[in-house]
């Protein structure tokens, strides 16, 4: 068994984070359908399942023509009224022959190969491959989330400037005895990563989407805050704009680091390995008590030049005031 995905998470192109009643506006994006939401252990919606039908070459990385068709699910989500994250999920499976469209529609989420198929060959063709003329998971995932972020509801006055990342997943089972699972996570630029997969169980399969999201929003804030730090660094600029800069990681993107909040049980073990190597809390925690440091190092300078400007207007009006002029 084989399923593929791609998550595009990015910075809600809003001023102010959303309530829940916007979020649900902003994602309903088939008519008829209902938004998702809940409010534990933070503010979260998720879109109704947006389907794609596709009738294309897939991926492989011994270059082998495998033709596959179906139809591609991809939600919208929103946490915490900030970060949007589009997520696009496809289960492979064998085939034999072109079926008629009905066929297909009828089983969303599902994409049958006209051929034999190689699921150890395409999945490391997805992962690792670059050709644009097979299965585009990153245009169907792109899409969407795009059409989110151009909603009416949105101002487009975001409180920071951050990078769009995506993570490409593929997920099969672990051959291994009694084995729970487990990850590689490769980081191949400063905003894709690819991680390949392996579950215990087939019942698990469909749990690794959520599990991919989490793992995408959390690896989003970690490489934000990476960003700032690296600019904060390398810059020569006044020290209030060094402030001003880091500031809004504070106020809008402390609070929704929750990794594993939403991670079914049965995967958990993969986070808590994830949390060893290569130790996304302890990354997170870091990088947060640096920009803790820098703003009150800061604010303390800013209080020290205040209190030696009135220092200084205080001794010149006390020096105008006994000057033999006044006398």
């Amino acid at each position: 068994m084989l399923m593929v995905g791609e998550v595009h998470t990015s910075l809600l192109q809003h001023s102010t984070a959303l309530a829940q009643e916007q979020s649900s506006e902003v994602l309903s994006l088939v008519e008829g359908e209902a938004v998702l939401t809940s409010r534990r252990p933070s503010l979260y919606a998720v879109s109704p399942d947006v389907r794609t039908g596709v009738d294309c070459w897939l991926p492989s990385a011994k270059n082998r023509q495998l033709r596959g068709v179906g139809a591609v699910v991809t939600r919208a989500i929103i946490t915490g009224g900030r970060i949007v994250q589009a997520s696009s999920t496809v289960q492979v499976v064998a085939g034999e022959r072109r079926r008629p469209w009905s066929h297909y529609l009828a089983s969303p989420g599902v994409l049958e190969t006209v051929g034999k198929l190689d699921a150890a060959d395409l999945a490391a063709g997805f992962l690792y491959g670059n050709a644009a003329d097979v299965l585009n998971l990153a245009a169907i995932t792109g899409r969407v989330l795009d059409g989110v972020q151009m909603s009416e509801l949105l101002d487009r006055r975001p409180p920071l400037r951050a990078a769009r990342t995506r993570l490409r997943w593929a997920a099969q089972l672990d051959q291994r005895p009694g084995a729970a699972g487990r990850a590689v996570v490769a980081v191949d630029s400063p905003t894709v990563r690819t991680v390949k997969l392996e579950v215990g169980s087939p019942d698990v399969l469909a749990a690794v989407a959520g599990f991919c999201e989490d793992l995408a929003l959390h690896d989003w804030l970690l490489t934000t805050l990476s960003a700032l730090q690296e600019a904060a660094v390398t810059r020569a600029v006044p020290r209030q704009e060094h402030i001003e800069r880091l500031r809004p990681v504070l106020e809008h993107l402390l609070h929704l680091w929750l990794p594993g909040a939403r991670v079914d049980p049965r995967l958990r073990p993969i986070w808590d390995q994830l949390e060893q190597v290569p130790g996304f809390s302890r990354q997170w925690k870091a990088s947060v008590n640096w920009i803790r440091d820098q703003i009150t190092v800061g604010n303390m300078t800013l209080l020290r030049e205040l209190a030696d400007r009135v220092g200084s207007t205080s001794r010149a009006r006390a020096d105008q005031a006994h000057s033999p002029m006044n006398t």
